[in-house]
């Protein structure tokens, strides 16, 4: 995905999100320039920061799917960041290198994850052979060596006579027996008794340590907790493949590399900027706002932050800022952070148009969903394209006539267009054709409908 052109990105985009070809542009040249980039000399590179986007539009056009989109399509790390969570009493932008760890977390689980399926063959054999350990045991005892057992009064474990050649013979013979029917699904059925790692429990983090809690500290001193679960044969080989993955990863290659890709590829998205805008000097929560865009400044800017993991560079990371800016304006930013986000892109009204396409193209178009969910009571519905149109008008009329929630006010309209039909379709009936046309929009929209109209007289 890395060798994208920026057309075939928007080409991608547009297969989850209608309209908005500005913003999916200017997200298309961003990531396409990282891939410019790596290419150039290292000298050169290191000058070359990425150029941040804020986004303009009201709530419901796309601004959030259209930075998670592109994280997956580029399968870089992502994370989504609230600004007006730094605004919490006690606060005020004190936290907000904690945006930075999220993403250095999201990136581990992102490297660990493509490790683990390079391993998952290997881990799914070595699962196998101790469920064959633990269901077909070795009688041989061994015995005990522990030098302070005897020091102690611990009972020696006398070692067990040496199995005869028919002995062990059969052993075999029974644990390739007891492998095929592992392997056959025939002992799923099967409660073993397991030892599992328990987390000690211990979260609290330890100021100026990076977002390092007691846990961490204390885990390469402390044996990890263990206890013994019964669990079925199903839940057991799960529970072991991921032990044994976990022994043939190497973490800190993993740690090492995640910290790379975070800091070369990560995204950062920061939502609701607007609600931290505020004009001029003053007191309460303006100061607050203003103190958080302060603090959110440098992470932009490019610094270095602590993380249990070692330092992290946020030089070139890609920043995109969102929000509505209903009340305030992208001017009312400090003019540092302004500087930070040379791109501005203003996002759209959804039209009656876009939402006829929303609800038919895209690959998890809301349509498609609703007849998936009730499929699986069987019920077979259809749209009819008149009724599409209804629904997408009334969506329009409704946004512009009440509070504009962009696309989600389709959800709102399907869930009361096909509440008896979800209500009642139970999959014990036999399969039943429903169709949707617009008279069937018409009548049981009608009541919203009136109530939408009187909306304008109530003050």
């Amino acid at each position: 995905m890395s060798y994208l052109t920026p057309k075939e990105i928007v080409t991608e985009l547009d297969k989850y999100i209608i309209g908005q070809d500005k913003a999916k542009k200017a997200v298309a040249i961003a990531l396409r320039n990282r891939y410019r980039r790596s290419l150039l000399e290292p000298e050169m590179r290191e000058e070359i920061t990425p150029k941040n986007i804020i986004m303009m539009g009201p709530t419901g056009v796309g601004k959030t799917e259209i930075a998670r989109r592109l994280a997956k399509l580029m399968d870089a790390p992502f994370v989504k960041v609230e600004a007006t969570k730094f605004t919490e009493v006690g606060y005020v932008g004190r936290d907000v290198e904690s945006m930075v760890r999220d993403l250095v977390e999201a990136s581990i689980r992102m490297v660990k994850q493509q490790r683990f399926e390079t391993v998952k063959n290997r881990a799914a054999a070595n699962a196998e052979e101790r469920l064959v350990d633990i269901l077909v045991p070795n009688k041989q005892a061994r015995q005990n060596t522990n030098p302070l057992g005897a020091l102690f009064g611990a009972p020696q474990i006398e070692a067990a006579p040496a199995e005869s050649d028919e002995e062990k013979q059969k052993r075999m013979s029974r644990r390739d027996e007891i492998r095929a029917n592992l392997r056959a699904g025939k002992l799923d059925h099967l409660v073993i008794e397991l030892e599992v790692e328990v987390s000690q429990g211990m979260g609290m983090e330890i100021p100026g340590m990076g977002g390092e809690s007691m846990g961490d500290l204390l885990s390469g001193i402390l044996p990890p907790k263990k206890k013994k679960r019964k669990v079925n044969l199903i839940e057991a080989r799960k529970i072991l493949e991921q032990e044994e993955a976990e022994k043939l990863i190497d973490m800190d290659e993993v740690t090492q590399t995640a910290i790379e890709r975070a800091e070369q590829d990560g995204i950062i998205f920061l939502d609701e900027i607007d609600k931290v805008a505020g004009k001029g000097a003053g007191n309460g929560p303006d100061v607050s706002r203003e103190g958080v865009q302060r603090d959110i400044l440098p992470i932009v800017e490019g610094s270095t932050v602590v993380t249990k993991y070692g330092p992290v560079k946020t030089d070139y990371m890609l920043f995109i800022a969102a929000g509505a800016f209903h009340v305030a304006k992208i001017s009312d930013l400090i003019p540092e952070l302004q500087g930070r986000f040379p791109i501005k892109v203003e996002l759209e009204n959804l039209t009656k148009t876009e939402f006829e396409r929303i609800l038919t193209q895209p690959k998890n178009a809301i349509t498609k969903q609703y007849e998936a969910l009730l499929a699986a009571d069987g019920v077979n519905l259809k749209f009819t394209p008149d009724a599409l149109k209804r629904i997408a008008e009334f969506a329009q009329v409704v946004n512009e006539s009440t509070e504009n929630i962009g696309a989600r006010r389709l959800h709102t309209i399907m869930e009361n267009l096909l509440d008896d039909i979800s209500f009642n379709a139970s999959g014990i009936e036999p399969a039943v054709d429903v169709v949707i046309d617009g008279n069937y929009v018409t009548e049981h929209l009608k009541n919203e409908e009136q109530y939408t109209n009187l909306q304008k007289f109530i003050l």
